[in-house]
């Protein structure tokens, strides 16, 4: 896409990220006034107002460019080779032997420089 192309699709940014803020605001604030509502009604119209506010803000620069990175982030997650279960409980299990020698050796330096100290002090 060419940059007077992407200026002119983009050009009113401004005003709809006023209107991502508007439709949120409104959200926030109609929750509070029909405080009176059942809780689901409420939630509904929360959640109609998030999408459109959703919407609004994907047809802008920097939102196309955000959900452009979420769909290249999904296509990297399909990429990436997962351990198998029993790599992962392997793994896991090496770090819990290592944490706890760490635990021990600090628990034995700890003790020993606090024996020095008391027997320093007095």
């Amino acid at each position: 896409m060419s940059a007077k192309v992407e200026a002119k699709t983009f050009r009113l940014d401004g005003l709809k990220w006023l209107l991502v803020v508007l439709l949120v605001g409104a959200a926030v604030a109609g929750n509070s006034y029909y405080a009176a509502f059942p809780l689901l009604y409420r939630v509904l119209a929360i959640v109609a107002i998030c999408v459109v506010a959703l919407v609004v803000a994907v047809n802008t620069a920097k939102g196309n460019a955000f959900w452009n990175l979420l769909r290249e982030a999904q296509t990297e997650v399909r990429r990436v080779v997962w351990p198998s279960r029993q790599e992962a409980t392997q793994t896991t299990m090496i770090v819990v032997v290592f944490v706890l020698i760490m635990a021990l050796i600090l628990w034995a330096l700890d003790s020993a420089l606090g024996w020095a100290a008391s027997k320093l002090i007095g």
